[in-house]
């Protein structure tokens, strides 16, 4: 990035305006700023002599490095290191490691960067920079979720910086020809432009200057807005009546942050925010969804590094209440972290200290707390978002499906591009785990099979248990599906579980409770019937009782759970009243309790054999005479059957 806004040189700069007015001194120039003049100047110096002296050798290479000539930064840098060794500062080395791979020199990077970090002999920093890369070659091993393109419209010059403004893109360009430059880079000065986004390939078409009326004579850029539009939040020079620069005791002109009220399209208001100072910039300001905090980045005293990100609570009506936070060491380092950008409970930001694949990558990380601004780790998102240069201004939509970034990657059209983005979901998965036991003796049972099934029936995975009758599954998240535990000569019983939508959660105590068949069952007389208490029915009825159902719905139950069982059902009355009579009620209440079984538990018909009822022709007690048996053994004798004559 050959601007590099609030970003290079601990994040202020001075504003020089240049009129072609020819360079002194290479050293003036590089005081200045004006780098693209100061590399000239030194290359020519360095022409001319055998023995530069480091501050030359360590100011060349810097003025390569602030307008992205890594090259030539390079062969400065490496002959500086050649020199100093490990005298060479901690920000001139950090450089030409940013340099190496922004040249692609991958391998000589790492070799160098774990010869300094020895030398440190920090083992957190190792730590750090040993995760940091594990994760990031591991994401070189997988499939990349972005699919990115650059933009058609953007210039030579340099456009970056988008955000979304209802259903247009607000972005900073220096598109606009204007006869005052910016010394850095020698490109006019930033104003807000916003464009119509197109839904199909993400390209921004009419676009226009974004609130002309807030436009001052230097840059006026990275905006935020909050959740009803009716204010903003943009970054701008510290300026007098738009155009007088207010500097610091030093001379340097900072940035600092504008809060801009918005009526019927218009600003009628603008105010400085309450942590702005001369003697520190603030800037890069972005407003959580809900509008309850603002994010934004400062090189205030007491950071971490060269520009760290901060944040601050912010009012109903749009006003900061609190203090600024700095998110602490685990967002920022001792480089620069730039570019906040909040959405979803995620934090996207720009590094140059995390490590990466050169200069600022964008990396991202998880809220810890819901209600807290603090967040996790940072991951880095990888190739393609990121690149061997300056990747940022990472924003996404609500749906994460898409989104917009800046890079002045070589690939480019001009300095700074714009590049549009869609995102495929992550893959994500979750284990369920449980235990299958024996209803009846809750010991474990092992070999059970537990099978997933998903909405549509298909099935999904399965598991066979274990002696501690234990199973693990791995599933999607967010869906809901059908767990099914099952084993021969065992019931058959079904959950379901709904996972949720963060990765590698696992959701226990998933547990299944099978009753084994045989405990269903009582053998007498050399044949098996399903183990039912006695079926009463009212006196001279054939009507199925509540007591009746209960006992007939375990019969269904049998039935359902296994399959291939085929009945007969016979039922028996005392020996009280005629024989006819007995047959015939009897049958009554077999056919009603068949029809029973057929109705409620929709078996099919052909798995009961028949169903007829006997009277007092098969007894299973027998009494002398019927006036001898006792009412236990008359109850003993009217009984229903329901014989198994095939499982």
């Amino acid at each position: 990035m050959r601007r590099r806004l609030f970003y290079t040189l601990g994040f202020a700069f001075c504003v020089t305006l240049v009129f072609a007015q020819q360079p002194r001194k290479a050293d003036r120039l590089f005081k200045d700023l004006a780098y693209v003049e100061a590399a000239q100047a030194y290359e020519a110096y360095l022409e001319r002599t055998s023995s530069p002296s480091t501050d030359i050798l360590g100011n060349a290479a810097d003025s390569y490095y602030f307008i992205s000539k890594d090259t030539s930064a390079v062969k400065y840098y490496k002959k500086l290191y050649e020199l100093q060794k490990d005298a060479m500062s901690d920000v001139r080395f950090h450089r030409y490691i940013h340099a190496l791979k922004g040249t692609g020199n991958y391998d000589e990077a790492h070799s160098l960067m774990k010869d300094y970090l020895k030398r440190k002999n920090n083992e957190d920093e190792i730590s750090r920079y040993a995760a940091e890369k594990s994760h990031l070659d591991s994401l070189e091993q997988a499939e990349s979720l972005f699919t990115v393109h650059d933009l058609e419209s953007n210039t030579p010059r340099s456009e970056f910086g988008t955000t979304f403004y209802g259903d247009k893109v607000v972005f900073s360009s220096t598109r606009k020809p204007s006869y005052t430059l910016y010394v850095w880079n020698q490109q006019p000065f930033l104003d807000m432009y916003i464009g119509e986004r197109n839904a199909t390939d993400g390209e921004l078409f009419n676009v226009e200057l974004f609130l002309p009326d807030i436009r001052s004579k230097y840059h006026d850029a990275t905006i935020t807005f909050s959740p009803d539009l009716s204010h903003i939040y943009y970054t701008t020079n510290i300026v007098k009546n738009k155009n007088k620069l207010i500097n610091d005791d030093s001379g340097t002109n900072n940035f600092h942050i504008i809060k801009g009220t918005i009526e019927d399209g218009e600003i009628v208001k603008t105010e400085s925010l309450p942590f702005n100072s001369v003697d520190y910039s603030v800037g890069h300001p972005c407003m959580s969804p809900d509008g309850k905090w603002l994010f934004f980045v400062s090189d205030m005293p007491g950071g971490f590094g060269d520009t760290d990100i901060y944040v601050v609570e912010m009012s109903e009506e749009g006003s900061v209440v609190s203090e600024p936070q700095n998110l602490g060491p685990v967002i920022n380092t001792r480089g620069k972290e730039m570019f906040p950008y909040y959405r979803e409970g995620k934090l996207y930001f720009s590094s140059d200290g995390h490590y990466g694949l050169g200069r600022l990558d964008v990396f991202v990380s998880e809220q810890i707390e819901e209600e807290k601004p603090e967040f996790g780790k940072p991951e880095n998102l990888g190739d393609p978002v990121n690149s061997n240069k300056d990747d940022f201004s990472f924003v996404i939509d609500s749906t994460q499906a898409y989104g917009y970034f800046s890079s002045n990657r070589l690939e480019g059209k001009g300095d700074d591009d714009i590049y549009y983005y869609t995102k495929e979901k992550a893959p994500c998965d979750q284990l369920v785990s449980g235990k299958v036991t024996n209803k009846n003796t809750k010991l474990a049972l092992e070999g059970a099979t537990v099978k997933v099934f998903d909405e549509f029936g298909d099935l999904v995975t399965q598991a066979t248990t274990g002696a501690d009758g234990m199973y693990e599954v791995e599933v999607p998240c967010e869906n809901t599906y059908k767990f099914q535990a099952s084993k021969p000569n065992y019931t058959t019983e079904e959950k379901e579980v709904t996972t949720t939508e963060k990765n590698g959660e696992e959701i226990t105590d998933v547990n299944f409770e099978l009753t084994n068949f045989d405990d269903l069952v009582v053998k007498e007389d050399n044949q098996e019937k399903i183990d039912v208490n006695p079926i009463y029915f009212e006196f001279d009825k054939s009507d199925i009782t509540p007591q009746a159902a209960e006992e007939l719905n375990k019969v269904i139950y049998v039935m359902n759970q296994f399959p291939k069982v085929k009945i007969k059902i016979e039922s028996h009355a005392d020996c009280r009243g005629s024989a006819n009579y007995n047959r015939g009620l009897t049958d009554r209440r077999a056919k009603s309790t068949q029809q029973y079984i057929l109705d409620v538990g929709e078996i099919d018909p052909s798995r009961i054999e028949s169903a007829i009822g006997y009277g007092e022709d098969r007894p299973k007690i027998v009494c002398e005479s019927c006036s001898q048996c006792t009412e236990e053994e008359h109850s003993e004798n009217r009984r229903s059957d329901f014989i198994i004559i095939e499982k």
